[in-house]
């Protein structure tokens, strides 16, 4: 079944409203307890597991040494084997970079291949490349919004994340500690599908219990998809 049918298919239940959020399926959950075997990274020298007040999660040591084909983002660890549409992803993060304007963690989602994905730069400070939501298609990196809000890291703390992707909308939501109010918000039909992915530009990080809610596609890998390296 050619993908556009499945998507057409599962479309009554992509909506994704503040009530049905909680209904969409788990399609992973991930506390890096016991190991990062889900997760396939961009650079494996740069990323390890650390206790950090006794939980075990997942840190970002640094740039990678991975180029992308267009500017876009170096450290990327993509869930394997997870195709979603429509979703709804939670994680709890701590940037360990010194405080600069472009300090960052990065989302990833419908990612179809190195050269056709979305981001979400979590910058301390924005500005057309900062902490902005952006896409990538055979062309570096372009922002979806320009927003004037910056994102309120605290060293050494723990924050919570919400990302909403609704891809009958087209709607992108983006939350930061504050569930009820998003922080960013952006709307986009480009990509109705691809891998969700955790990373950062070009800095250090910890990520933690992260929870994938939403529309798994399961008929294979759709046409377009990269295969593993």
């Amino acid at each position: 079944m050619r993908l556009s049918l499945i998507l057409t298919a599962l479309s009554a239940l992509s909506s994704l409203s503040v009530q049905a959020e909680k209904e969409l399926p788990v399609i992973h959950k991930e506390d890096f307890s016991k190991d990062a075997s889900a997760w396939k990274t961009t650079d494996d020298t740069k990323w390890k597991l650390t206790t950090v007040d006794g939980n075990q999660v997942y840190e970002l040591l640094g740039v990678s040494r991975y180029r992308p084909p267009f500017r876009s983002p170096h450290s990327i660890a993509l869930l394997k084997d997870k195709i979603v549409g429509s979703f709804v992803l939670t994680a709890r993060i701590q940037t360990t970079q010194t405080s600069r304007g472009h300090r960052d963690l990065c989302f990833f989602f419908n990612y179809q291949d190195p050269a056709h994905f979305y981001y979400l730069h979590l910058g301390e400070k924005p500005d057309p490349n900062s902490s902005q939501i952006f896409i990538v298609n055979q062309a570096a990196r372009k922002n979806l919004i320009l927003t004037k809000e910056g994102i309120p890291w605290k060293n050494g703390q723990f924050h919570d994340l919400k990302i909403v992707r609704d891809i009958e909308t087209g709607k992108i939501d983006v939350y930061f500690d504050d569930m009820e109010k998003p922080v960013k918000s952006a709307v986009d039909k480009t990509f109705t599908w691809g891998q969700v992915g955790i990373g950062s530009f070009d800095d250090k990080g910890y990520f933690d219990d992260i929870v994938l809610r939403g529309v798994e596609i399961k008929k294979g890998k759709p046409e377009g998809l990269h295969p593993e390296k």
